[in-house]
């Protein structure tokens, strides 16, 4: 049987890249835990005692999904207020807020793209504190930030990111629990469950087969499940070329809701907690417009969809199910991909590291 947790078995097969290092996200997560994170609770202890008043977020594709994440925690957990840069009002406007006392936190595999190592170095020079988070310690990104985490993830080579989300998922975790004086024990359980998941792969490959035909998807979620809809939406789009749109639930019923209907899959990421509770109302609207929802979340919600995949919830923290919730559609990105007959280890017309001014 062909599993991702058995890369020999894809030496000579599609996507053997990309399934080699699925396979090592719960080893990732448990090198960052017991390595990791002595340096990361160094770091938030050193920019905590700084007081910052306001916190930008910078990145691009898959690291701007996990700078999204990094809003979540940062606005719910510690109730500072946050906003997603653009970064072309200084590389390509010239613009020179100023940033005294603003931490800004740039997300990237790599620390290799130009706009985002010059957007770093004019925010230091308007006065931020600046935080880099990659995967690259030696990188440019690093050599221009006061601060930096090292994600730990090893070497990337698939073009479609999945073990560095994860990675920096939890790496910001950790670091705002470490500004606000927390161990980040809700984390622990996550190595354990994260290879439970990828143990799953018959699963997801049934959902595969339903839904390789698709024109187009669906995918939406509330509160700390936003990215992981998102990440989800970028996987499928870059791996397998289906349209994937991703919404908020609130803005789904804002107009999007029209083109609902019951051929397109919509795919809802369910988190056990309030955002999966304000999910709700539009969970119920989809299946009264009889759409073919298939939800990833916990046992109860799945078993009122058309489809889906049951996520192990009891006893995990909300704020750290998006680690989880994104490995079975990393997986559906990659099964549906190689059912299709193209190999997501090479996406046309992509590169690895994506050099933007």
């Amino acid at each position: 049987m062909t599993s991702a947790t058995t890369p020999d078995a894809h030496r000579e097969l599609p996507g053997r890249i990309m399934a080699r290092e699925m396979a090592e996200q719960p080893a990732v997560l448990r090198r960052i835990l017991d390595e990791g994170a002595p340096a990361i609770r160094k770091v938030a202890q050193e920019i905590a005692a700084r007081a910052p008043r306001f916190v930008l977020l910078t990145a691009r594709g898959t690291s701007d999904n996990a700078a999204l994440y990094a809003k979540y925690l940062l606005e719910v957990r510690l109730g500072l207020p946050c906003g997603l840069t653009s970064m072309s009002t200084t590389t390509a406007y010239g613009a020179r807020p100023d940033l005294t006392d603003v931490l800004v936190v740039t997300v990237s595999q790599s620390g290799g793209s130009p706009d985002l190592v010059a957007s770093t170095r004019a925010a230091r020079e308007a006065g931020a504190i600046t935080l880099a988070v990659t995967n690259n310690p030696d990188s440019p990104l690093a050599a221009v930030s006061e601060y930096h985490i090292d994600i730990m993830a090893g070497p990337e080579k698939a073009l479609p990111a999945t073990k560095t989300y994860t990675a920096s998922l939890l790496a910001l975790y950790l670091f705002v629990e470490g500004l606000r004086g927390g161990d980040g024990g809700p984390a622990h359980v996550l190595p354990e469950l994260a290879a439970g998941l990828l143990a799953r792969q018959d699963e997801v490959r049934a959902l595969a087969a339903r839904y390789r035909f698709a024109e187009r998807m669906v995918i939406t979620s509330r509160g700390y499940g936003y990215p992981t809809a998102k990440e989800a939406a970028l996987k499928l789009m870059e791996t397998s070329y289906i349209p994937a749109l991703a919404y908020s639930g609130a803005d789904l019923l804002h107009g999007p809701l029209a083109m609902v209907d019951n051929v397109s899959p919509v795919i809802a990421v369910v988190t056990d907690g309030k955002g999966g509770e304000a999910l709700q109302p539009v969970l119920d609207r989809l299946r009264g417009r009889g759409a073919d929802l298939v939800v990833i979340g916990p046992r109860g919600q799945v078993e009122r969809a058309s489809a889906g995949f049951v996520l192990p919830t009891e006893n995990v923290s909300e704020e750290v199910q998006p680690v989880l919730e994104i490995i079975p559609l990393q997986l559906l990105a990659y099964e549906v991909t190689i059912a299709r007959g193209q190999d997501p280890d090479a996406p046309r017309a992509l590169a690895k590291v994506t050099e933007t001014h």
